[in-house]
C-alpha cells in the first residue's frame, strides 16, 4: 500500500489521468488478492473437511459457517486493533511533539510521525482488507 501511495503520488506530478490508472491498478491488485485468498481458504477448508471429516456432503455448508463466523471475529478485532493503535500513535505523536518540543504535526523532526503514519496506513489499508475479506467470505458462504 505504502508503495503504491508512492507510485501515485509521482503519477500525479505527470497527469491527473496517469495518477488515477496507477491508483486504479493498486486497489484492483489488493481486491484480487483478497478474493483469491478468501476463494483460496473456503476450497482448502472444503477439501479438508471432506478427507479428514466423514460427514455427508448435505452438512458440509453447516460446517462452513465456521470459517464465516471466524472471519467475521478476526476483521472485528482487526479494525478495532488498527483503530486503537491509530489513535494511540496519533496522541503519542502530536503530545511529544507540541506539548514537549513545541514541534508542528506531522513534522519530520518528530520521530513519533512515523508511528503516526504507519498507525495511518494500518487503520486504513489493514482495517479496510479484513473487512473486505470477511464480507466476500460471508458472501461465498451464504
Amino acid at each position: 500500500a505504502v508503495r503504491s501511495n508512492v507510485r501515485v503520488a509521482s503519477a500525479a506530478t505527470r497527469s491527473l489521468s496517469e495518477a488515477c490508472a496507477v491508483g486504479l491498478r493498486a486497489g484492483a491488485f489488493s481486491g484480487v488478492l483478497v478474493v483469491s485468498m478468501v476463494l483460496l481458504g473456503i476450497i482448502s477448508l472444503l477439501f479438508i473437511v471432506r478427507m479428514l471429516v466423514p460427514a455427508q456432503l448435505h452438512q458440509l455448508p453447516f460446517l462452513l459457517v465456521g470459517y464465516g463466523f471466524g472471519a467475521s471475529f478476526v476483521a472485528l478485532f482487526a479494525q478495532l486493533g488498527g483503530g486503537i493503535y491509530t489513535k494511540a500513535a496519533d496522541v503519542g505523536a502530536d503530545m511529544v511533539g507540541k506539548v514537549e518540543a513545541d514541534i508542528p504535526e506531522d513534522d519530520p523532526r518528530n520521530p513519533a510521525t512515523i508511528a503516526d503514519l504507519v498507525g495511518d496506513n494500518v487503520g486504513d489499508c489493514a482495517g479496510r482488507s479484513a473487512d473486505l475479506f470477511e464480507s466476500i467470505a460471508g458472501e461465498i458462504i451464504a
